[in-house]
Parts: structure tokens; sequence; C-alpha cells
């Protein structure tokens, strides 16, 4: 059984005018937590971890009742330093997952397709498989909070964070990982790295262990780093549009 996590442990500071837990701020009157459980079951996952944070207490007291309406097992994972970079969320998170995972980023939205392929990208020659944009100049990146990818002629990572001085692509927020992305993190905190993901998708890159999955363009390519009250305007205008398997079958939840 395909499983995935999601990181949910932020302050989510930049929404905070809107909501006080970003996880549960609503997208057309969906969740935005609902909306990621709801696309990872789409992609044939049966259980998710949640890493909760900011608001724990708020976050966690929905997910049962989310898990009974999307039929998805919802296991919620506390991260007591919720202020500590988010490789620090995704160590607590693959604790409670064998095997590999979607991960996915609490506050990204996506067409279905993305994740459905992103599913099935799993190879023993792959440590993680990145979701990447090429559509660097989208309006609907913020270049000043995107994570940056430079990539190989393989597709394969060469470098990637905020401040990269090359790149050629933008991080859409999903991976398929396995374990090896979690032990990566860790050998990079004992290196003395503040324990960020980028520091582990950053050390399988330089063992040639980070693969890139390319989103493409039009409709089936379309997502949302839903973080500030600008992207929450677009996204309740386009979240249905792009979103209608999940929208169709939802009354809004308010």
């Amino acid at each position: 059984m395909l499983q995935a996590l999601i990181i949910a442990a932020g302050f989510g500071s930049r929404l905070a005018s809107l909501s006080p837990s970003k996880p549960l701020t609503p997208i057309a009157g969906v969740p935005l937590i609902e909306l990621g459980v709801r696309q990872a079951a789409a992609a044939g996952v049966g259980r998710v971890v949640v890493v909760t944070g900011h608001e724990a207490g708020r976050l966690e007291a929905f997910l049962p009742v989310l898990a009974q309406r999307a039929g998805v097992e919802i296991i919620p994972e506390r991260l007591a330093d919720w202020s500590r970079p988010n490789g620090w969320s995704v160590m607590a998170g693959a604790a409670r997952i064998p095997g590999d995972y979607l991960l996915m980023m609490a506050d990204h939205i996506f067409a279905a397709p993305i994740l459905q392929r992103l599913a099935g990208e799993g190879s023993a020659l792959r440590g993680v498989t990145l979701a990447i944009d090429r559509r660097i100049a989208s309006p609907l990146i913020d270049p000043d909070d995107a994570t940056w990818v430079e990539t190989t002629a393989q597709g394969q990572i060469r470098a990637i964070g905020k401040t990269i001085p090359r790149y050629d692509a933008v991080d859409c927020g999903a991976f398929l990982a396995t374990p090896e992305l979690a032990e990566a993190i860790g050998a990079a905190v004992a290196a003395g790295k503040v324990g960020s993901l980028s520091d582990g998708m950053q050390a399988l890159a330089d063992k040639g262990r980070a693969a890139t999955m390319d989103v493409g363009d039009g409709a089936q390519a379309w997502w949302m780093d839903v973080d500030d009250p600008r992207a929450h305007a677009i996204a309740e205008v386009e979240a249905p549009r792009y979103l209608p398997a999940i929208y169709g079958a939802l009354s809004p939840q308010g």
C-alpha cells in the first residue's frame, strides 16, 4: 500500500491574517489539508502521516473527521519544536512509514495527474524523485519564496535551494521519497547543517540519487503553493477548476 507524508507543522506567518492554522485554511470552502489528503488518495495512497506542530491540537482534532469522510487512514505525528527547518518534519514523519512514500507540503495543491504520475516514478536507481516545473517565469510562482532546482541533461538534480545562482526549474513541493531521504537529512544534521529538506536533497543529488519528474504544461500540470493572501485569492478561483474531482464531489466545508 502506497503511503504519504504531509508536512503541516510550520507557523504559516504569511497566511496568518486569514487563518490561525495554515493547513486548515479553506480554499473555496475546502481546507488545504483536506485537499492534500484527497489528492494523495486519488494517487493511490491508503495511509497518510501528517506531521503537526503549530496549532497542533486544532489540526489533530480535525484529522479523524477527515479520515472518515475521505476514507483514508490518517496518523498524526506531532513535532515538539516546530520552529525547526522542514527536514526535521520529514525525519519525524518518515519514522512512521516503512518503505517509500509520497512527500507533500500541506500548502501545495496539484492537478491530479501530477501526483498520479509521481507515484509511479519509483526505481532502485533513485533515492528520491522531485516534481519540478520548468516554467520558471510563471506568474503563479513567488520568486522570493521558491525553491529553485538546477538539473543535469539527464534530469538529475545538480543543485537545489532558495539562493542557488543557476537554475532551470522550480521545486513543486511533491516528492516520491525512499528511506534514503530521511537518512540523508539526518547525516546532514550530524555534519552541522540546520536540517532543511534541501540539505537532504542536495546530499542525495551529490551522490547521483536525486531525480526529477517534469510536470509538463497545460491543465494537467497545474499546481500552486498557497503561501500568502495573493496566492490564496488565486487558488480560491482556480482550485475548483483544476481539481474538479474533489470539488465536484464535495459541498463546501467552511
